[in-house]
């Protein structure tokens, strides 16, 4: 069996380690922690083909610690416990607790996640998970107060060109041939960032002239290749970010057909339904917000049932559900409010509450007139008051701007009535 041209090229140290630098370089939390030969559990987040894999293994060999690899998509319970055993009976003859290397740990259950718990709090073995998802949402809060973070980010053009270079100068079978580099921006922008990517595009394309000697790369040349080596390049198990953005983009821009297709893709290629499910719900509040405030219940209703009840039946929800978002008005006013609240957070930093507004528990904050002057609103007619609620310096900042739909229209005209014209209402 071949071997990938990714994996042929798979870094071993830290020095032959692309990108990341702000873990590896030499100022890197990560590399000193290496270096002290003292690591912690811990889960690597970030976008695939960023060199999570690459990395537990290079902490492995540098550390000279067993390393035990699993993937979370066919490992259960028993399998766990299996790594534990031997984890134990390892620390018994007196060698280093082993590295146990979960991929994708954001599919283990409660239950896969709860069974290494005990292993991880006694040091029986060090965990490192890697993880396309936020650990947040995805990592139990009893595994994930016992592992560090560490985020991964997707690399930049640098460090893309220099894998480029380096597979071309290294690598025995890409030698076979005269490949030259004449541009690169296709190469680059198919990768998305992906190392692992990168190297299948240039992979597909010099295979792509099997008999030529001498393969010149260019963006025309690139786009052909592809192009013709599209299921390939669409079932190598990675997630598709193109295809998540084009059904994003689908729903946003109101045709269901399109977003349905584009589901149909993801599904069919093997994505994580939850996946497309979590990425509905962002839609719902950044897209529909409030043209349609049902939106949002409807994209966690889909999550929770789809959580629930699986696939294959699980995408008869989904389909409901994209359909449902696709058809709805849009806004994205709350989207742009939060976003121009925290941009203003950001210029005028931890500006005074004002005085009225501030709590007072104590006789103390009383006498400062904490509190003092605070009109209760439901003591009002219509349950409201005119009063300031922003501090004194950003005053009538406007957030918030109603947009034009049947139900931001019903909003405007309410705070036009409460407001009298402040705010701009």
């Amino acid at each position: 069996m071949k071997v990938p041209l990714a994996e042929r090229m798979r870094p071993n140290s830290l020095d032959e380690y692309i990108g990341q630098q702000h873990l590896v370089g030499e100022d890197g939390v990560l590399y000193r922690m290496i270096k002290s030969g003292s690591i912690a559990s811990m889960i690597f987040w970030g976008p695939p083909g960023t060199g999570k894999t690459t990395l537990a293994n290079i902490i492995s060999q540098t550390l000279k610690r067993p390393f035990i690899h699993m993937t979370a998509i066919n490992a259960g319970v028993k399998d766990i416990r299996d790594a534990i055993d031997k984890a134990k009976k390892q620390h018994f003859f007196n060698s280093p607790n082993p590295i146990l290397f979960i991929d994708e740990i954001h599919r283990f259950n409660k239950a896969q996640q709860d069974a290494l718990l005990g292993s991880v709090e006694k040091g029986i073995l060090t965990l490192i998970g890697a993880t396309t998802e936020n650990p947040s949402f995805e990592v139990i809060s009893a595994l994930l107060s016992r592992c560090q973070v560490f985020v991964l980010q997707h690399l930049d053009k640098k460090d893309l060109l220099e894998l480029l270079h380096l597979a071309l100068e290294k690598d025995a079978e890409l030698k076979q041939k005269e490949v030259v580099l004449e541009e690169t921006d296709a190469l680059l922008a198919f990768s998305g960032g992906d190392a692992r990517k990168l190297y299948n595009c240039l992979e597909i394309v010099v295979n792509h002239f099997k008999e030529a000697e001498t393969v010149r790369i260019n963006n025309e040349v690139v786009a052909k290749a592809i192009q013709h080596n599209v299921s390939i390049y669409d079932k190598s198990g990675e997630m598709h970010y193109d295809i998540i953005s084009a059904f994003i983009k689908s729903l946003r821009g109101s045709d269901p057909n399109a977003a349905l297709y584009y589901m149909a893709r993801m599904i069919e290629g093997g994505e994580d339904p939850l996946f497309i499910c979590r990425r509905m719900i962002i839609l719902a509040a950044e897209d529909i917000g409030l043209a349609n405030p049902n939106a949002l219940l409807i994209a966690n209703a889909c999550f929770e049932s789809v959580h629930k009840i699986g696939m294959p039946e699980g995408r008869i929800v989904m389909s409901q559900a994209a359909v449902y978002l696709a058809t709805s008005p849009k806004s994205n006013s709350a989207y742009i409010a939060i976003d121009l609240a925290l941009q203003k957070v950001k210029e005028t930093q931890n500006l005074p509450v004002p005085l009225h507004l501030r709590n007072a528990p104590t006789a103390l904050m009383k006498s400062l007139n904490y509190g003092n002057k605070y009109q209760y609103a439901h003591d009002f007619e219509k349950n409201f008051v005119h009063q300031e609620f922003l501090p004194e310096e950003i005053s009538n900042t406007v957030f918030y701007s109603p947009q034009e739909n049947q139900h931001e229209r019903k909003f405007r005209q309410w705070l036009r009535e409460l407001w009298k014209g402040k705010y701009g209402y």
